[in-house]
């Protein structure tokens, strides 16, 4: 009866959210997503407010928990890198539905964003235009930040090469990646694991660890660290299944805990980009629906390719449990989402995570763990 009341309640924020989506649209696509991510930030520093939230969308279910590779997730759905940049959500994001979220991507050095706009909406497209190029405060902001502090769920650190001209030669931007991970252990924060994003399209330079030999000089380089938490990398989606899996052989002789698949599309002409909207739009890359479709592919590629030993993490057009459900089946342990939640509004964690357990219970699952690569023939 609670769960049923929960999912009535929840479903209705989603429908009051989109009711009012065209208004908050009419606003600069940077503004207003500065503006939520201080305003949730505000809130997750007050107590009661988390706990109300909580109330109010939020069931456990053990069908969902899992343990990998020791670390607790009481759900399967996180928030990607990419949104929370300037670390600020980690505090709200488990009252209102999230198993696991990501910081980041975070870099050795600040760095203010491409030239604006930096942000742009396809709304038929369900897709957002993404040109930040690793926008953030700087590895130094984050130790600051996370020294002393409590999180209440598994909270991850991305790490990518800073955006400059001082970093567009492989050699400096290795240099300038292991400098953020040496900062990032030896102040020991409380991050649950790391995240190495290779895969944004939107830097300067020419720069590329998709060669096997570029990523494996990269992955050398972070071995010799000896990194305390579990890695996982951040994939492309633009590369062909070849190129691929001579990056897997590559990853595959690392200490490598597992892949996210992946990051955003570039193709312009992609036919779930209505060319109207793209062409309303500058330079970026797509994030949102249009990537949903190679996301899937690869998720099921890397589960053929490597099965269970390998964490698969789905990221890409995660609008639904549905779509959520279709990346666990192809191989995916854990989902992360952004655009989704901006089209669909904030409680689409908690909507996710009070519909899956009837899915699972649908096909025979008692547990998440066994959905895993359930649909991979």
């Amino acid at each position: 009866m609670l769960v049923s009341m929960k999912r009535l309640f929840v479903d209705f924020c989603g429908v009051v959210y989109r009711a009012l989506r065209p208004v908050l649209f009419l606003t600069n696509s940077e503004t207003i997503h500065e503006f939520l991510v201080n305003f949730g930030g505000v809130l997750g520093a007050i107590p009661p407010v988390r706990c109300i939230f909580y109330s109010l969308w939020v069931k456990e279910s053990q069908t969902l928990a899992q343990n990998i590779l020791g670390i607790e997730f009481r759900n399967p759905i996180g928030l990607a890198t990419g949104f929370d940049y300037k670390a600020k959500l980690t505090r709200i994001l488990p009252f209102i539905g999230f198993g696991f979220g990501t910081v980041g991507t975070i870099t050795n050095n600040p760095y203010e964003g491409n030239p604006r706009p930096m942000l742009g909406r396809l709304v038929k497209s369900r897709a957002l235009l993404v040109n930040k190029g690793f926008k953030n405060d700087g590895i130094d902001a984050v130790v600051k930040k996370f020294k002393n502090t409590e999180t209440f769920y598994p909270v991850g650190l991305s790490i990518g090469k800073t955006n400059s001209k001082e970093t567009a030669t492989q050699e400096a931007a290795i240099a300038d990646i292991i400098a953020a991970f040496k900062k990032a252990e030896a102040a020991d924060l409380p991050f649950a694991y790391y995240e190495l994003n290779i895969s944004c399209p939107n830097l300067f330079g020419n720069v590329s660890f998709y060669p096997p030999g570029n990523l494996e000089a990269l992955l050398l380089a972070v071995a010799d660290l000896n990194l305390k938490k579990p890695l996982f990398i951040k994939m492309p989606i633009t590369e062909s299944d070849e190129d691929v899996m001579k990056m897997f052989e590559v990853i595959h002789s690392f200490r490598v805990d597992g892949v996210i698949f992946g990051n955003l599309q570039k193709d312009r002409s992609h036919p779930d980009l209505l060319p109207e909207e793209v062409a309303l739009h500058g330079k970026g890359n797509f994030s949102g629906k249009p990537t949903e479709k190679r996301s899937n592919e690869l998720i099921k590629l890397a589960y053929k390719t490597f099965g269970k030993k390998l964490i698969i993490i789905g990221c890409g057009g995660v609008f639904s449990a549905e779509d959520a459900y279709t990346k666990i089946k192809n191989g995916a342990s854990l989902v992360q989402l952004i655009t989704g939640l901006i089209f669909m509004g904030p409680q689409l964690a908690a909507q996710i995570n009070l519909q899956l357990p009837r899915l699972l219970k649908k096909d025979g699952f008692k547990n998440i763990s066994e959905a895993i690569g359930a649909g991979v023939k």
